[in-house]
């Protein structure tokens, strides 16, 4: 429990760290998208927030222990989904850290630590913003997770766990910026082309710095899980994750 806390402690410096002040905006900026969008967007995360609202406090009542993983890996989100590089006008690439999250506590806990991480850097931080909150958590916390989540299980017994951690987180970081791509798409089509030509061109420009990030992002995951598994055994058997 000790070694645990300590690791947590080493995160949390990181995080003091890393987070330098933003004069940019990041996720989807605040009014980009147009009021249909971003109600349509909002209203299709409930179903997803209620369930892992349920999935939490199921969660909560295993063990306190676990809060502490819990709290280290929404930590690490937040700090890796505040690193921006500027992109899209309207937007910028980041790793997002929801890969973590969703590996350890499954994709509808992680929708839930998601619009957090999002609201709290839209107050706190004016990354991305209030109107855009429903877009930015459907990429970013229900999305990612959910092709993080889906790859790890799919690969099981097929590929070894590091393997399997590293594509997981890669590629559910990549899938957030396909929808954020989609979604930027819909609310600003070409004149020529329309959405598809939008598409190609948003996405177009995301890849150069994402690919990168995510390749990034998939492998401090597969560091800091293979530290917790290490350290807290016991914890991670409580919420399921070790495997026999």
């Amino acid at each position: 429990m000790k070694k645990l806390v300590s690791l947590a402690g080493y995160v949390g410096l990181f995080l003091l760290l890393a987070i330098s002040p933003a004069y940019a905006c990041m996720h989807i900026m605040e009014g980009f998208l147009p009021v249909g969008h971003a109600i349509f967007w909002g209203v299709v995360c409930l179903p997803f927030l209620i369930i892992g609202i349920k999935k939490l406090s199921s969660i909560r009542l295993k063990d306190k222990r676990v809060l502490i993983i819990l709290a280290m890996s929404g930590a690490f989100a937040f700090t890796l989904s505040a690193l921006k590089i500027p992109s899209v006008t309207g937007s910028s690439s980041h790793p997002t850290g929801m890969g973590l999250v969703a590996i350890l506590f499954g994709p509808f806990a992680a929708s839930v630590i998601g619009v957090i991480i999002l609201f709290f850097q839209a107050v706190l931080l004016a990354h991305g913003g209030l109107t855009t909150l429903g877009a930015n958590t459907f990429s970013m916390g229900i999305v990612g997770p959910l092709v993080s989540y889906g790859l790890f299980k799919v690969l099981k017994g097929k590929a070894p766990k590091s393997f399997r951690i590293f594509i997981a987180s890669a590629l559910g970081a990549l899938s957030t910026y396909v929808v954020t791509a989609v979604q930027l798409a819909f609310a600003h089509p070409q004149e020529v082309g329309g959405v598809m030509a939008s598409f190609t061109k948003f996405f177009g420009i995301f890849a150069v710095t994402q690919v990168p990030l995510a390749i990034i992002e998939g492998l401090l995951t597969m560091v800091l899980l293979s530290s917790l598994e290490s350290l807290a055994k016991e914890e991670l058997n409580l919420i399921g994750y070790l495997e026999a």
